[in-house]
């Protein structure tokens, strides 16, 4: 603003009147004619990172990205970029808990959050989320595998019931070609307690655990990704079509696997883990 009317009214003036120091204004205008070309060509890799993640990514995520990319940059840095560029990271919107009242055929809680597990196929994470389409909702289940974090099996329907759990247990199944001695996981919503997947559990020789009454957290790893999904990827609207949400959604479980980088994984993606212990 300064620069605008200091050539009218003078920078003096200007300064006065809206009560900033002569001297820092000056000492401003000085960085500003000394641009970086490094410091703007990182700005612009960074800023192409966070539109690639739909805006969710943080400074933390974004510094191992450029990291990755053969650039020196830490936390901090990136954290003045993303200031510098004006960018922020799309916070995750906090997951309302509705317990199920289902308490028919609920398993023993075995896993007791011991999310650290040393190889894939030891331990399977499942749940079911929802997602406006229209005026409906359309439910996606998935099917987490806890070693890189990895989904394995998912499925989509407008109608949550046994069935679509069945449907993604099966997909992880095929998959992971069949694994023996798997432990799966999940809460207990309706879908899991009943006789049609425990069916479906016993098929394929899984052992079930299941969350305690209220404690969303004893299946923490399904929660954060569901919540990721939620804050990162699907519009706040919701999509016109079951369709369209089914397609978007399948994007990011590619994307999720493949390229998002995960904290727990040292900043790899699922998939990049995996590899590495192979």
């Amino acid at each position: 603003m300064i620069c605008e009317l200091g050539e009218q009214y003078g920078v003096n003036e200007c300064c006065r009147v809206l009560g900033i120091n002569r001297s820092s204004f000056y000492a401003w205008r000085q960085r500003q004619d000394k641009v970086n070309p490094r410091r703007e060509k990182l700005k612009a890799v960074l800023v192409k990172h966070h539109k690639a993640s739909r805006e969710s990514a943080g400074a933390r995520t974004l510094a191992k990205q450029l990291q990755a990319s053969g650039h020196s940059v830490g936390r901090f840095m990136a954290r003045s970029l993303m200031r510098e560029a004006g960018i922020v990271s799309r916070q995750r919107r906090r997951h309302k808990y509705k317990s199920p009242g289902v308490e028919a055929l609920v398993a023993p809680h075995i896993l007791k959050r011991k999310f650290d597990v040393t190889a894939v196929n030891q331990v399977w994470c499942g749940d079911v989320t929802y997602i406006k389409v229209g005026k409906r909702w359309l439910y996606f289940a998935a099917v987490l595998d806890l070693y890189a974090r990895r989904v394995v099996g998912w499925a989509f329907s407008m109608i949550s019931d046994a069935t679509l759990t069945c449907e993604a247990l099966r997909m992880a199944v095929e998959v992971r070609r069949r694994p023996a001695n798997v432990l799966f996981h999940s809460d207990q919503g309706c879908q899991y307690p009943s006789h049609k997947f425990r069916n479906v559990l016993m098929e394929h020789g899984l052992q079930q655990s299941m969350s305690r009454k209220g404690e969303c957290w004893d299946n923490a790893p399904m929660e954060r990704f569901f919540g990721s999904l939620k804050s990162e990827w699907v519009p706040e609207t919701g999509y016109e079509s079951e369709h369209e949400a089914r397609a978007d959604v399948q994007r990011y479980v590619s994307r999720y696997n493949t390229v998002r980088p995960h904290s727990y994984n040292d900043y790899r993606s699922p998939v990049a883990k995996e590899r590495l212990a192979a």
